[in-house]
């Protein structure tokens, strides 16, 4: 319902828009679309007319016909692989991990208090600044590079599944112990599924924390992986392979958001 009619003060109906929306989030299919096209054609117009410095910013068009170019030789395949290989192996131990983690927190006194000052303490550490005594440890193989993604994701989705653990319903969790439901069903049937959303909205958050871990590794200590590549292309100031590479961890970062949204409309459609 959109509006509603009331009798006005002398006796003619009025019309009242409604006002219940509750904020609701109205999907705008073309806006972003538009958008893009809008803010590409004005860095192409200012690339042609010569108002942009194409050796600072080259234009689209050259840009990917550069990315082209690099995906059919081959090599620029061969890093993007490299850099998924450790992307989904870091996020994946990361994240289940932190889950492991901040459910503990949740449901069990003893480990909030263990992990609160773990966590307060380890957070705020920058983890691309433990790469080198992770490469001290592991080697500068595949092991380093891993870890540090892994930790980097491993805190928000700790701290954020603990929240939403917390932000259960408490008195459905009291319903449920007054049927003589046992804990595990209490978890399974009510907690996992409250916290769910905020899992999800975590695990955006979480991959786009991966891939900048991971370029940034990659630039310290690798021979492959889009990191080392854009690294390789600005040493010999070759700006079209740079943001070439910078475009493919857009598209990665893209990619990735687009599964968590579909899992989202999968899993959350009784919300």
């Amino acid at each position: 319902m959109s509006e509603a009619h009331t009798p006005s003060a002398i006796g003619v109906p009025s019309t009242v828009r409604f006002r219940g929306g509750g904020f609701e989030i109205t999907p705008k299919r073309w806006f972003a679309p538009a958008f893009a096209v809008v803010l590409v054609g004005a860095w192409q117009a200012g690339s042609t007319s010569g108002r942009i410095d194409p050796l600072l910013l080259p234009g689209p068009v050259d840009v990917l016909e550069t990315l082209y170019r690099e995906l059919a030789q081959g090599d620029l395949a061969i890093h993007i692989g490299q850099s998924l290989t450790r992307l989904l192996l870091g996020w994946s131990i990361g994240s289940l991990a932190g889950l492991s983690v901040g459910l503990s927190m949740g449901l069990w006194s003893w480990c909030r208090a263990i992990g609160d000052a773990a966590i307060s303490s380890l957070y705020p550490i920058p983890k691309i600044a433990l790469l080198p005594l992770f490469i001290l440890w592991l080697g500068i193989g595949e092991s380093s590079k891993i870890t540090t993604i892994a930790l980097g994701v491993f805190f928000p989705m700790a701290v954020s599944v603990c929240a939403a653990v917390d932000a259960a319903p408490r008195p459905f969790i009291r319903m449920a112990q007054s049927f003589g439901l046992d804990r595990l069903s209490i978890i399974v049937k009510i907690v996992l599924p409250s916290a769910l959303p905020a899992m999800l909205a975590c695990a955006r958050i979480t991959v786009s924390t991966g891939l900048v871990l991971l370029v940034a590794a990659e630039m310290i200590g690798a021979q492959y992986g889009i990191g080392a590549y854009i690294l390789a292309a600005g040493n010999i100031m070759d700006s079209e392979k740079l943001l070439a590479g910078v475009l493919v961890i857009s598209l990665l970062g893209t990619c990735a958001g687009a599964v968590i949204a579909a899992l989202e409309r999968t899993l959350l459609r009784w919300r």
